[in-house]
C-alpha cells in the first residue's frame, strides 16, 4: 500500500496493523473543525474495518485528561489531531502498561517516540501547512483499509452522466447527502480537506503538498470538485450584498464593512440580482455572472488604491463537496468547517460528529443553531477587542479578555481582529482568557492563543515554540503550529508569559 503521501505509507500500514490486532479502541480526539474530521475519518475507517471503538473528545490533552483515558480498560488509544505534543505524558503512561497509544497528528511532538507515530513532521513534511490532522486521520484510513481488505480496487471513478451544477458539483436533493463507502476510504477525502482548511492551511488560497494530494484522490473518487473562484466566505449561503459586505480580508472601500456601498455596488451591474423578491447567492450564479461580478470587484479594487498583492488574494481554490446541496453550508469546505468550530467548541462535540457522519436531519439543525450563537460570540469578541484595543510590545501585542471571551473562541477572536483599527498584522497577536473550570481557587489555569500570518511564518515566526518554551518557563505547557498555537499558564503569570514571548518573537524576527 503506497497511499496518498508515500513517505508515511510504512508507518501509516504500522499503526493500522496494530489497531487491526487490538479487541477494541478508545478513539480520542480534539474538538476544533480538524478534530472532528479527524475523528469522523478514523470512526468510519474503524467500523469499515469491523473494529469495534467508543470516541471521546477533550479540548486540551493535558495530564488530567490522559490520566481518564488511562483509567479505562482499553488497552488500545487512538488520538487523532492530538498526541504528539503530550507525548511525554502518554509515554509515562504507555511504559507503566496502561495501554498502547497509536498517534495520528501533525504538531509538534514532544522530546520522545513511541513506535505508533503517525506525525508528517517526523518525515520531513510541514504539519502546520501540509498535512493536518484530519489529513494524518486519512493516510490512517487508507492503510486500515489495505490492512483489512488488501489492496483496494482504485478502478471506481464518478458517473460521467451525473448532472452537473454552476459551482462545479453534482445537484443532490436534501436529505443524508453521505457518498456511499469506499472499499479504499478514498471517500473521505473530502472530510480530510474540510479539516485542512478548517486549520488555516490553504496558504495563498490553495492546499499543497500532501494536503493536494488527498485532494486528487477525493477528486477521483467523485466526493470533490476544485475550481478557480472568488475567495471569499459564505458563497453558498450569503446573500451577494452580504457576502460582498462582511469581505473584509481583502478590504475595498466602498464595499467592505459598507452595506450601502455592496448594494450600490451590485446596483450598478447588469445582473439579476433577485429571484422571486430574493437576493441570490454566488454559488447560484452562473459562470458568466460570476465573472462579471468578479472583474467589477477587482476594477474597483484597482480603482480604490488596494495593493496588487492584496487583490491577487480575491481569488483562489474552491473546493465542493460534491454530493451536498447547492446553497448548503456543507458544500464549501470553509464555511462546512466554520459550522464545526461552532459545535464542539460550545460542548456539543457529538453533533459536529454527527454532521460529518451525514446526519442531515437533528444534527446539522442543531449545528446551525449553534453556529447562529458563535457568530454572534464572535462578533462580540471581536468588537470588544477592536473597542478595547491591545497592547503593543516591541515584538508582539496582546489582550486579556478575562472570562468575557469563551476560552475555546478566544484564538479565533484574535486572528480575526488582526488588521481592525490599532491592531496590526505586522506583529503576533496573543490572547488570554480564563479557562471554564468552574474553580475559585487560586491555582486556577489561563488559555493562551497566539496568531501569526503566513508572511510572519516566512520571516522566521514559530509560534510553537514561543508559547512552548514561554509557557514552560512560568509552569505551563503548550504547543502547536508555527501560525497558531495554544498553552495554559497559571493565573498571575501572564505577565512574565508576554515578556518572555516578545524577547523569542524578537530573536526570531530578527
Amino acid at each position: 500500500m503506497t497511499g496518498p503521501v508515500p513517505e508515511l505509507a510504512d508507518r501509516a500500514t504500522a499503526c493500522a496493523e496494530r489497531l487491526h490486532e487490538a479487541e477494541r479502541v478508545l478513539l480520542a480526539s480534539h474538538i476544533d473543525a480538524d478534530g472532528l474530521t479527524s475523528a469522523a475519518i478514523a470512526t468510519q475507517a474503524l467500523e469499515r474495518a469491523g473494529i469495534p471503538f467508543e470516541v471521546v473528545f477533550e479540548k486540551q490533552l493535558d495530564e488530567d485528561a490522559v490520566a481518564d483515558i488511562a483509567a479505562t480498560e482499553y488497552e488500545t488509544v487512538l488520538f487523532t489531531d492530538f498526541g504528539s505534543g503530550q507525548l511525554d505524558v502518554v509515554g509515562e503512561y504507555e511504559d507503566d502498561g496502561a495501554f498502547t497509544p497509536v498517534i495520528a497528528d501533525h504538531h509538534q511532538p514532544a522530546d520522545r517516540d513511541t513506535e505508533y507515530h503517525l506525525n508528517p513532521l517526523l518525515f520531513g513534511i510541514n504539519g502546520a501547512s501540509e498535512l493536518s490532522g484530519a489529513g494524518a486521520s486519512y493516510v490512517l484510513a487508507r492503510a486500515l483499509a489495505a490492512v483489512t481488505d488488501g489492496e483496494p480496487a482504485d478502478e471506481q471513478t464518478r458517473d460521467p452522466d451525473r448532472a452537473v451544477t454552476t459551482d462545479g458539483g453534482s445537484a443532490t436533493e436534501g436529505g443524508s447527502t453521505a457518498p456511499a463507502a469506499r472499499a479504499d476510504n478514498r471517500d473521505l477525502a473530502a472530510l480530510a480537506v474540510v479539516g485542512a482548511v478548517g486549520d488555516m492551511q490553504a496558504s495563498g488560497g490553495e492546499l499543497h503538498g500532501a494536503n493536494g494530494k488527498i485532494v486528487e484522490e477525493g477528486v477521483d473518487a467523485g466526493v470533490l470538485e476544485t475550481g478557480t473562484d472568488l475567495a471569499l466566505y459564505g458563497k453558498q449561503t450569503r446573500p451577494l450584498p452580504k457576502l460582498l459586505e462582511y469581505a473584509t480580508d481583502v478590504h475595498i472601500p466602498g464595499i467592505s464593512n459598507d452595506e450601502g456601498g455592496a448594494l450600490r455596488f451590485l446596483d450598478g451591474l447588469d445582473l439579476e440580482l433577485k429571484r422571486d423578491g430574493e437576493w441570490r447567492r454566488w454559488a447560484g450564479l452562473t459562470n458568466d455572472e460570476k465573472q462579471t461580478v468578479a472583474s467589477a470587484l477587482v476594477r474597483r479594487a484597482v480603482e480604490s488604491g488596494v495593493p496588487a498583492g492584496k487583490i491577487d488574494q480575491l481569488v483562489g481554490t474552491a473546493y465542493v463537496l460534491s454530493n451536498e446541496p447547492v446553497g448548503s453550508e456543507l458544500r464549501d469546505a470553509s464555511e462546512f468547517s466554520t459550522l464545526l468550530n461552532a459545535t464542539a467548541r460550545y460542548e456539543r462535540a457529538d453533533v459536529g460528529l454527527g454532521v460529518c457522519l451525514g446526519d442531515r436531519d437533528d444534527a446539522l439543525e442543531r449545528a446551525r443553531t449553534l453556529l447562529r450563537d458563535h457568530r454572534r460570540n464572535l462578533s462580540s469578541g471581536i468588537d470588544l477587542v477592536t473597542r478595547e484595543g491591545v497592547t503593543h510590545e516591541d515584538n508582539i501585542q496582546w489582550f486579556h479578555a478575562g472570562d468575557r471571551i469563551r476560552e475555546t473562541i478566544v484564538g479565533i477572536v484574535a486572528g480575526m481582529a488582526m488588521g481592525n483599527d490599532g491592531i496590526s498584522r505586522s506583529k503576533p497577536i496573543i490572547a488570554f482568557a480564563e479557562k471554564t473550570d468552574g474553580s475559585d481557587t487560586d491555582e486556577v489555569e489561563v488559555k493562551v492563543s497566539a496568531r501569526g500570518t503566513h508572511n510572519l511564518v516566512r520571516r522566521g515566526l514559530d509560534l510553537s515554540v514561543v508559547v512552548g518554551e514561554a509557557s514552560r518557563a512560568v509552569d505551563g505547557d503548550g504547543g502547536g503550529h508555527d501560525v497558531a498555537a495554544g498553552a495554559t499558564v497559571p493565573r498571575g503569570r501572564e505577565e512574565k508569559f508576554v515578556e518572555l514571548a516578545d524577547e523569542i518573537v524578537g530573536e526570531q524576527l530578527s
